[in-house]
């Protein structure tokens, strides 16, 4: 067993497994009772405090949480039964803000005692790279090392993690994104890089930036008006660490009808719960993942879903019945974009459309059930593919003007081990 600060500065444990909560914190009634006279930041302590035991003090870490959630989170009507949670209102335009923020905060902190450089190991698909970019830029005693699938993120995202330099490092994989997330695992299974390195990592199977992504999920049933009956929440799925920390903010008490994963052509998960655990999820797993235009879901071997069958005690059943998943196609992703905004004048981002259609797929058979899906990235992000459905120039907001004009710093490798240690041992 280890504390808060020894599992997030670790990142992964000694057995190359994922660190999971010894006892999941139970919920103060009180504070879901008269959660709508809550600010953003109180509520966001006192569900993170519990994990963070006595590895920050109160008074910092009441810093950390106000500055991790120091922007909007509004959840917008969509129709009569669809509600958009906006988790987009960050530095950096993603829901990965949060986790980023809080995580960097963290360490910020922590390697305040420590006289060794940490070197942040970090894979990403698309917006984890800028969060965690935008997170540590400038923080002392941490280098950030960030691997991206060449090609296979928007112009957007690649700006933002590729232009700030500084302690900002980006290496360009000439593969995808599960070469990318391969690689950095082996790296943290390298005993002669771990001796010489103080390695972590800042993907979503670290707690520090995986736990914080609970907040959302209270910060929609602050906002929920019926409260004695709890929305459906969707999420856009790629790695599950955003849906799975909203599982674990159920467990300890917060209120959900259900869940859906929404997949879209990388449907692992999908397909596992289709087979009503007649095999393991290992049976599924695509080595390989397939690239879509909602980029930040193209994982073929989702890394947290392992958390999700620890918290319902590897018991199918159970899992079954909290949780459906659908697979969403290009095409679909494409008309649902323009639908919704020809209809409702809403427009969604890729990963929002994947998540709009699961919700709407899964309510037209509960003729009941009303919910809600995470809107995980501005649309701004993704402008060729959302300026071709719609046929009209995206608004970018002045944050993204400054970035485009920066100037792109990343080193080419190719998708092989050796490139990475020879580059992290230099």
């Amino acid at each position: 067993m280890v504390d808060f600060r020894d599992a997030a500065i670790k990142g992964q444990a000694p057995d190359k497994g994922l660190y999971f909560p010894q006892q999941i914190p139970v919920i103060d009634q009180y504070m879901l009772q008269n959660i709508e006279t809550l600010s953003n930041e109180e509520i966001a302590f006192l569900v993170i405090q519990p994990y963070v035991g006595n590895s920050i003090p109160v008074n910092v870490l009441r810093r950390i949480v106000g500055e991790t959630v120091n922007f909007p989170f509004p959840l917008i009507n969509i129709n009569d039964r669809i509600f958009a949670l906006e988790l987009f209102h960050g530095p950096t335009l993603a829901f990965k803000d949060v986790g980023a923020r809080f995580m960097s905060r963290c360490f910020g902190y922590f390697v305040e005692k420590q006289d060794k450089k940490v070197t942040v190991l970090v894979a990403t698909s698309g917006d984890t790279g800028g969060a965690v970019a935008n997170g540590f830029y400038g923080v002392d005693g941490v280098d950030v090392v960030i691997l991206y699938p060449s090609g296979k993120v928007s112009a957007v995202q690649e700006k933002q993690l590729t232009t700030l330099g500084k302690n900002i490092h980006a290496l360009e994989v000439d593969g995808t994104f599960d070469d990318c997330q391969q690689m950095v695992k082996q790296a943290f299974a390298d005993k002669e890089l771990t001796d010489r390195l103080f390695l972590t990592s800042a993907n979503s199977i670290n707690v520090a930036r995986w736990l914080p992504q609970q907040f959302y999920y209270f910060f929609a049933y602050k906002q929920w008006n019926d409260k004695t009956n709890p929305p459906v929440i969707c999420v856009p799925s790629g790695n599950f660490g955003n849906i799975c920390a909203g599982i674990l903010a159920h467990q300890s008490g917060l209120p959900v009808a259900h869940f859906i994963a929404a997949c879209n052509a990388n449907d692992t998960v999908t397909r596992f719960l289709a087979a009503n655990g007649s095999v393991s999820i290992d049976s599924f797993i695509n080595e390989k993942s397939v690239s879509t235009l909602s980029n930040a879901m193209d994982v073929g071997n989702p890394s947290n879903f392992i958390r999700i069958l620890e918290i319902f005690q590897h018991q199918f059943p159970v899992l079954k019945e909290k949780l459906s998943s659908y697979s969403i196609t290009n095409k679909e992703t494409i008309d649902t974009i323009k639908n919704i905004y020809e209809n409702k004048d809403y427009l969604l981002d890729p990963h929002g459309a994947v998540g709009y259609l699961s919700l709407q797929r899964f309510i037209d058979e509960q003729p009941a059930a009303k919910g809600i899906f995470l809107e995980t990235a501005h649309p701004v992000k993704f402008p060729d593919a959302i300026e071709k459905i719609i046929g009209k120039t995206v608004d970018i907001p002045a944050s993204v003007q400054a970035i485009m004009t920066g100037q792109k710093q990343s080193l080419v490798i190719n998708a092989e081990y050796a490139s990475l240690k020879d580059y992290l041992l230099r």
